[in-house]
This record gives structure tokens, sequence and C-alpha cells, in this order.
């Protein structure tokens, strides 16, 4: 079975399902392919009515959406900030140093990371000296990092995942394929991903 999980650590729900995606991985024994995106990229290009609707927000939809994010952090075990001071968050940095540290089999331990630097500590994750923080927490050469998201086949490759992802249908993350074709977006449907992984093992 193929699994990719198209991910922007810009995104809380985002924090709570690759979290929650990583114990099903290990629950099913089952690989996952994570794929780096820029969902600003996305939203720029296909899926403006996010910054709809920050300009003209609805606010039974705010109330319900605060809420939301709390259940599903404490349901997951997770200290999570909402709103952080920095919100929305320059993610490309980041995003690149993932593509960086997947070279040498990392990028699941520095994408923790800063998930949690900027999702539990309130941490700018635009700026150097955090992604140098978290680089530092999972021991990843810094000098690598740096001088990796300025290399250009990183960038062209951050945004070649970001433009298949939308090639493909998928329109903000994290989004979710099984075998190429079946697509989930959004943590609140990792249940069917569940389902599905436990329907391919039967």
């Amino acid at each position: 079975m193929k699994f990719e999980f198209f991910f922007d650590i810009s995104s809380p729900w985002t924090y709570i399902a690759f979290h929650n995606t990583q114990k099903l991985s290990k629950e099913y024994n089952i690989a996952v392919e994570w794929r780096p995106i820029l969902v600003g990229g996305i939203f720029n290009t296909i899926n403006p009515s996010v910054y709809e609707f920050r300009e003209n927000p609805v606010p039974a939809k705010i109330a319900y959406r605060d809420k939301d994010i709390a259940d599903c952090a404490r349901a997951t075990g997770l200290r999570l900030v909402w709103e952080p001071k920095v919100f929305p968050v320059n993610s490309v940095k980041a995003m690149r140093g993932c593509l960086v540290a997947e070279r040498t089999g990392q990028l699941v331990d520095l994408a923790n990371a800063f998930f949690h630097l900027y999702w539990a500590e309130d941490c700018d994750i635009s700026q150097n000296d955090v992604l140098a923080l978290g680089c530092e927490r999972v021991g990843y050469d810094q000098t690598v990092f740096f001088d990796g998201i300025n290399d250009p086949a990183i960038k062209q490759q951050l945004k070649d995942n970001t433009e298949e992802l939308m090639h493909r249908g998928g329109f903000g993350t994290p989004t979710m394929f099984l075998d190429n074709k079946d697509m989930y977006f959004g943590n609140d449907r990792l249940f069917l991903v569940e389902e599905a992984f436990s329907r391919k093992a039967d």
C-alpha cells in the first residue's frame, strides 16, 4: 500500500494530523511518504476563499473552529497555542528544510521539532534562530540545513510538490492519498484512513 501525506507546518490541524499519522503508521506497519508543500501557494492559486474568510469571518464559525482545534489537540495529547503571535507564518524555510532533512532520513524528527516550536512554544519558525534551535534539538547539522534550503533543487522540489498536489485535486493541508488516487483531507478524516488501512490489512 502506498500512503502519501502532503503537509505544511503552518497549519494547526496538520500539527495534530502529523502526530496522529505517525501513530497509525506504526500500528498498521504502513510506511508514510511525507510530502512537504507550501500551502500559501495553493491558497494563492486555487483556494483564495481562505483569505476571503479571514477578511470577513463568520463569528459562529470562528468560535467553533477554536473549540475544534482545542478539542482535537487535547484528544491527541498535544499542547497547542492558538493563535500564535505570528499567524499566518511564512513556513517556506521550514518546509524546504524538511526536504533537506529527508535526504538523511531525518524529515520526521525535524518536522516534529518545528511543529512543536511553532504550535506548542509559540516561536516564529520563519526566523533563522528558531530554525537553528529546531536543528539543535534533533542533532541536525545547521550548516547542512541552511545551505540546503538555498539549494535550487530543494526550492524546485517544494514547488513541484505543491503543484503536484493541486494537479491531483488537493486544496490544502493535510492532504493524504492511498494508492495514488484515494484522497483524504484533514485531521478529522484520519478515522477513514484508519478504516482503509484496516480493510486492506484483512
